[in-house]
């Protein structure tokens, strides 16, 4: 299957979005001394975007983190960020802290010293200090819900949204669901056959919470009903998955 590219308009700058996916993650992969822990609801995230990690006293993160040098990187923390709504492909970015442990409290306190984030457009070295800086998106808490709503009761509503769409993106298309939404846009994505490809809906001010959300989705809706129908190609051939 391949991938379309397309440009992202008012898009989050990469510091937000990484911060977004670290907020949002329930389970992350954690490297350190050659081995390998999955952890799942163990962590929360500082402010500054440290994170901190409860671990059982026998576990191998705990030993590394206590005979590592202060300050030298030591593990490896990776995130990822999966789509609340079944699509091909539904890793929507990946995240990675590379840092070093410290034990605070009891658990273990991560502090970054690099930060790589990976989206289809490619991947991208995030500034530390622009890292330490950056708020989640302001929907991110709300976006699996707001997606699997819009995604099963609203499908006329998304439908509606591919007015908006050039036509050569929708060539051939079979279906087409809600990947993501932030304050700055909603993207859609078209799959086709065997191929499929993200398409982003600006909004045309920052949404807040979710009251501005719906606001300007009620925007962009408006603007699709004052567009030429485009109906979507139905026909599935032999193999489509």
């Amino acid at each position: 299957m391949g991938d379309d590219s397309h440009s992202w308009t008012a898009a989050p700058a990469a510091a937000e979005r990484a911060r977004s996916v670290l907020a949002a993650a329930w389970s992350c992969s954690v490297t350190a001394e050659g081995t390998r822990e999955e952890l799942v609801g163990a962590h929360s995230v500082d402010e500054d975007g440290r994170v901190l990690v409860d671990v059982p006293e026998d576990s191998a993160l705990l030993a590394a983190a206590i005979c590592a040098p202060r300050g030298e990187p030591s593990a490896v923390l990776e995130f990822a960020d999966v789509a609340p709504v079944p699509v091909r492909n539904r890793i929507r970015a990946r995240l990675w802290l590379a840092g070093w442990f410290a034990v605070e409290g009891g658990r273990l306190a991560f502090t970054p010293t690099r930060v790589v984030l990976r989206q289809p457009s490619g991947s991208v070295v995030v500034d530390l200090a622009e890292f330490a800086a950056a708020v989640p998106d302001p929907l991110t808490t709300a976006e699996a819900r707001l997606l699997t709503h819009l995604a099963d009761c609203h499908a006329d509503a998304v439908e509606r949204l591919t007015r908006l769409v050039d036509s050569d993106s929708l060539h051939g298309a079979v279906r087409v669901q809600p990947l993501a939404v932030d304050r700055h846009g909603l993207t859609l994505r078209i799959e086709r056959v065997r191929a499929h490809g993200d398409v982003r809906l600006a909004f045309h001010a920052p949404a807040d919470d979710v009251a501005q959300l719906t606001e300007r989705m009620h925007v962009l809706l408006g603007q699709a009903a004052a567009s030429c129908p485009r109906a979507l190609q139905r026909q599935r051939t032999d193999g489509d998955g």
